[in-house]
């Protein structure tokens, strides 16, 4: 899949000519197609130019603007130089979000032009996403429900963290994931109360409870989902947080609608747990919005009030992480609809007992 046409119809409304595009992100969403390189974007055509790396495949799977090879550095300014010139293209958009000033300045100096920061522009295009995208991460969110079905059997006490992110990882990728979203978060009771604890050798025992927080992409595109299991009779206190994270998460999810705004999603859950004496103890937003990235903003957070668009791909996930002791952590990805939602992730979320 491509973009070239969305982002060339919003060039005129950013009262600019054409986009300059380096990221490797960005060009994914405008080419669909992985490798280096950089893509001048018109209102009408376009060149993208790569190099030997890189050019066979551009020129078997990149569509709807011209492909060629230079070698990096200078001979590709001129190049991209050279188009804009024969273009007339004055007004050029950069992607200001990730562009250096040593990289901005490099830039200018090669096209003997002046660039406008555009990351607005895409950001805003990728937050609201198209069938074609959707469709991708519903993929990727099934092979993450699978991967997590396939290892609840697998689980036993006296594996380490480590082990068991090994396991989840061999999952993802033999079902189809091209990659994991990020590193696998696997915390073993009191690692578990530290949101984004890395996988190392604590040993797991009866009576832990145990976060798995995951996912994989799908051309390109991001799943996560987080579950917390217990290994073993959970005592009556981790029955209560976890039914209270649960009844937050719920709460969350049934704010979630186009329109809504990151505050007023995270209000609904935070208001819960505070209710419940835990407000203290949830330390973080209550989720992101995900695409080519697993964390792109705005964010569902107390201090986001802007409105979110129907296609907004969100996380919503809450926790309560009880120093030393355990953390419960519940995360489902939605999309907003008109006057709802629809939840991509499938996994149960009863409280497991190992």
């Amino acid at each position: 899949m491509n973009h070239i046409r969305q982002i060339a119809a919003a060039l005129p409304g950013s009262g600019l000519d054409a986009m300059l595009i380096t990221g490797r992100t960005a060009m994914l969403y405008a080419l669909g197609f992985r490798g280096e390189g950089l893509l001048l974007l018109a209102r009408t055509g376009g060149l993208y130019i790569t190099d030997g790396r890189y050019i066979e495949e551009a020129r078997e799977q990149v569509t709807g603007v011209e492909v060629t090879a230079c070698s990096a550095g200078e001979e590709r300014l001129a190049r991209a130089k050279d188009f804009l010139r024969a273009c007339g293209l004055e007004q050029v958009g950069f992607e200001s979000g990730t562009v250096s000033a040593d990289g901005l300045r490099a830039l200018e100096e090669g096209l003997s032009c002046r660039l406008r920061p555009a990351q607005s522009l895409l950001d805003t295009l990728r937050l609201s996403k198209d069938e074609e995208e959707l469709d991708a991460m519903r993929r990727a969110q099934k092979i993450t429900d699978d991967t997590f079905q396939a290892l609840l059997p697998v689980i036993r006490p006296g594996m380490t963290e480590r082990q068991i992110a090994a396991r989840l990882v061999f999952e993802l990728l033999d079902r189809g994931g091209e990659a994991v979203s990020f590193n696998p978060t696997v915390a073993a009771g009191p690692s578990g109360s530290k949101p984004h604890a890395r996988p190392g050798d604590r040993v797991l025992e009866r009576g832990m409870f145990l976060t798995l927080d995951f996912g994989c992409k799908v051309e390109g595109y991001c799943s996560d989902m987080t579950r917390t299991v217990a290994v073993g009779p959970p005592t009556d206190e981790m029955r209560a947080v976890y039914a209270a994270v649960l009844e937050a998460q719920e709460a969350g999810i049934r704010a979630a609608r186009a329109g809504v705004t990151g505050s007023g999603m995270d209000g609904a859950a935070r208001a819960v747990l505070e209710a419940a004496g835990y407000g203290a103890f949830f330390t973080h937003n209550l989720g992101h919005c995900m695409g080519l990235e697993n964390h792109e903003g705005p964010n569902a957070a107390p201090n986001d009030h802007r409105p979110l668009p129907a296609g907004t791909v969100i996380s919503v996930e809450p926790g309560v992480y009880l120093p030393g002791r355990f953390g419960v952590r519940i995360e489902d990805i939605l999309v907003l609809r008109e006057g709802g939602c629809e939840n991509l992730t499938r996994s149960s979320k009863e409280l497991i007992v190992l």
